[in-house]
């Protein structure tokens, strides 16, 4: 079988990471994206892993998960020429995606209103940092602003009541978020199936932030009474807390399933003698006293390393995970034997695999990113534009 997405042409008109991913899920799984690129220094995306306190690599890790597959056009869509270019693509394509501010599109002529008319069957897929209407539409927002911040999943994550909020992973939001723009993408593929007809799919990063913190929005929308979260140390459930091992490593145990695992957690930590303990022995004493239970295991766990609670848990069928750093993210071989981490072609570095699969259907193997404008040319060619022309732009400085 071939690639699902084999002959579909995508235009990526984004910078930073939502929608741009949204183009490398349908990449994964064959589509030919075009990543449109402002001349010289590209996206901007392309510098992030400089800035201070980002990991440091002689790889452009930010761009490689952000760009792999992708062919670059770098062109100055302000300048008439660019602007031409840009709107023969629009016409030619299937897929326009981009993630640039509405006044920013006004300006280039890249909205929907201006490329629907040129192509019946074009999927215009729109993404923001607060939706499309409202005072805040223009509002600039990035997934730590918008899906992290506004979505109260920051308040939510803190480590109790009195602690800071806390920060996002880089990008956590945006990757997420991708997959619902992705998922949009696909409906108005099926409907242009239909239909014959293309249209417009929108998604924001606080929408994609209030559906991830679904169940604490939820509740306040139903106007629930908030409990003041505890420090670890305080939390009420001992089972479904986190512990520290003798290395210093961390992990968690979700143990819902008390009356069946409680003997075998106890038996796994060597303390068969808390299974008939009266203060433990049932679940409501263990809640009850859940502060001396966390202050026991805290003594337990830290009397070993994590490898060998990680062996002694897994072999009794308790539920937990190790909290991983990303120091164990290369070698997880589970990650491995799923081909969750895959390699690039012809290159040794390994790279997050699309975190969907279809049966039957192939995905690319992982095509590092290209520099900036590598496939100008060969895009424009393809585009109908001859040499003269091509030639005349580069000559104006439409494109580089």
């Amino acid at each position: 079988m071939g690639h699902i997405f084999d002959g579909l042409k995508v235009v990526d008109c984004g910078s930073f990471i939502a929608a741009p991913a949204a183009a490398t899920i349908l990449s994964d799984f064959g589509a030919d994206v075009i990543k449109i690129e402002p001349p010289g220094t590209g996206d901007p995306y392309r510098h992030l892993t400089k800035l201070p306190g980002h990991p440091r690599s002689d790889q452009n890790y930010a761009w490689m998960i952000g760009s792999r597959n992708k062919r670059s056009l770098a062109i100055d869509l302000s300048k008439p020429d660019g602007k031409a270019a840009i709107q023969r693509l629009a016409s030619q394509v299937d897929i326009f995606i981009t993630n640039y501010p509405a006044a920013v599109r006004r300006k280039l002529g890249i909205t929907y209103e201006a490329l629907a008319p040129l192509n019946d069957r074009l999927i215009y897929a729109s993404f923001s940092g607060y939706g499309e209407n409202g005072a805040e539409a223009s509002k600039p927002g990035f997934d730590v602003t918008a899906w992290w911040a506004r979505s109260g999943l920051m308040d939510t994550v803190r480590a109790s009541s009195a602690a800071v909020p806390v920060r996002p992973a880089n990008g956590m939001g945006d990757h997420s978020s991708a997959f619902a723009l992705y998922s949009g993408i696909v409906m108005a593929l099926y409907q242009r199936q239909t239909t014959g007809k293309g249209t417009e799919v929108t998604s924001s990063l606080v929408g994609n932030g209030l559906w991830a913190n679904g169940y604490t929005a939820q509740a306040a929308l139903c106007g629930a009474t908030f409990t003041d979260r505890p420090p670890r140390e305080e939390a009420f459930n001992a089972l479904t807390n986190y512990y520290c091992c003798r290395d210093g490593l961390w992990l968690i145990l979700t143990i819902l399933n008390e009356e069946k695992q409680w003997p075998e957690f106890a038996s796994c930590l060597g303390r068969a003698d808390l299974i008939e303990d009266p203060r433990f022995a049932k679940k409501a004493d263990r809640l009850s006293r859940s502060r001396e239970l966390i202050a026991l295991l805290d003594l337990e766990f830290a009397k070993q390393d994590r490898p060998h609670w990680r062996k002694e848990l897994t072999a009794r069928g308790i539920v937990f995970d190790v909290v991983a750093t990303p120091a164990d993210i290369p070698t997880d071989q589970q990650l491995l034997d799923n081909d969750v981490l895959i390699p690039f072609a012809g290159s040794d570095t390994l790279t997050i695999n699309t975190p969907v699969a279809l049966r039957g259907s192939e995905k690319v193997q992982p095509r590092l990113p290209p520099s900036v404008g590598q496939h100008t040319d060969e895009v424009l060619r393809e585009a109908g534009f001859d040499a003269a022309a091509i030639a005349q732009m580069r000559a104006n400085g439409a494109i580089g």
